[in-house]
């Protein structure tokens, strides 16, 4: 009886018996998105980690996402120590700023309300989302994949609604991996041929002192009008002020290069392990993938449309393609204006340009995500 109750034992824990027809759907998901990050190289640093961490998860009986005290699974230390106390996007943001160049928006500081403008992405995403049904925490992580900034939507959508942290982070990166093919037709709506041709004069020299003052400036500013956007700008300016200091290049080197690299792991494996069959395949979640496009295109539409009248204010001086590089998309969404500029002028180099809405989107970001956590956390 012992020896048929120890095979009964060993065929009841066989994994493959206890797979369900969502295990197997996601473990789909998850080569699919391997498949997106190896073939395409489409945002590969986290699509790889994410895709390869959601077919784990799902193999039944691994005890990986174990919250038991005694022996808690390395997924839930993950997730539980490093996702949902903010460690991993925090650091993320501070990698960032080592890697940022503000110069081109403080060339040019009337850029940043481009940057802003493109925010308009998050509000009419969330309200069409609060319009089907989210209720207004989970309408805010939902809105904030408008800002085009992983990140942001990991943090926020931790602090609102942490049940949507899969779906809201596999949409904003899999559509920041797609800006090169959701923009341009928005952008191309929106403008004309004619416009698209408009040549921008060079931007004048930044220099030292101006770029070790902006990230100090910038982080006691918005520290104090939007203190739940601190952390986040604060992380973004220490990490900017490390790089533009010129005294601390091992500290500076060490934040974008192996502290990014150890905090992107951690990043995807953690985001990867909340897909599970039981949470992600939902009808909520494939909404939440279709107001992804909705906050993209719209961001985008947002960020021309205020081009569009700079332009008119400036005698047609700005071209108003520049205004769509306001999401926070570094640097694909500015690739993508002066892909477009070319396109219709081959020696129209306005790439500087768009570079400074750009990253002044990452700030409108961090702000608009601090605005919201400010009113609904």
């Amino acid at each position: 009886m012992g020896i048929e109750q120890a095979i009964i034992d060993f065929f009841t824990n066989i994994g493959i018996f206890h797979l369900t027809i969502g295990n197997i759907i996601m473990i789909l998901v998850g080569f699919t998105l391997m498949y997106l990050a190896i073939r395409y190289e489409m945002e590969p640093l986290l699509l790889l980690p994410i895709g390869v961490s959601a077919v784990l998860v799902n193999l039944p009986l691994t005890g990986i996402l174990s919250a038991d005290p005694h022996h808690p699974g390395l997924f839930y230390l993950i997730k539980h120590y490093l996702i949902d106390t903010e460690v991993v996007p925090l650091l993320i943001f501070f990698g960032l700023g080592a890697m940022t160049d503000f110069g081109p928006m403080i060339a040019d500081p009337k850029t940043a309300l481009l940057g802003a403008a493109a925010q308009i992405g998050v509000f009419i995403a969330m309200l069409t989302a609060v319009a089907l049904g989210f209720n207004l925490q989970e309408a805010a992580s939902i809105g904030i994949i408008g800002g085009a900034d992983g990140p942001t939507t990991i943090y926020l959508t931790t602090k609102l609604a942490p049940h949507l942290l899969g779906a809201t982070a596999v949409a904003a990166y899999s559509y920041m991996s797609l800006v090169p093919i959701i923009q341009p037709p928005v952008i191309r709506a929106l403008t004309t041929p004619k416009e698209r041709k408009i040549r921008m004069e060079q931007l004048r020299p930044v220099s030292k002192r101006e770029k070790v003052i902006f990230p100090i400036a910038s982080m006691i500013i918005i520290g104090l009008l939007v203190p739940s956007a601190a952390p986040l700008v604060g992380m973004l300016m220490i990490g900017n002020l490390f790089r533009e200091s010129g005294v601390v290049e091992r500290l500076s080197k060490a934040a974008r290069e192996e502290l990014m690299n150890i905090v992107t792991i951690f990043l995807g494996l953690g985001v990867g392990s909340t897909m599970q069959a039981e949470s992600f395949l939902t009808v909520k979640t494939l909404m939440i993938l279709g107001l992804g496009v909705v906050a993209f295109a719209s961001a985008t539409a947002g960020g021309v449309l205020l081009g569009k009248l700079m332009m008119k204010l400036s005698g047609g001086k700005i071209n108003p393609m520049i205004g769509a590089a306001g999401v926070s998309a570094v640097p694909m969404s500015a690739r993508v204006v002066q892909k477009l500029a070319a396109k219709e002028d081959p020696g129209n180099f306005i790439l500087m340009h768009a570079m400074g809405p750009n990253v002044a989107g990452v700030i409108g970001t961090a702000v608009a995500a601090g605005v919201l956590l400010s009113v609904l956390g």
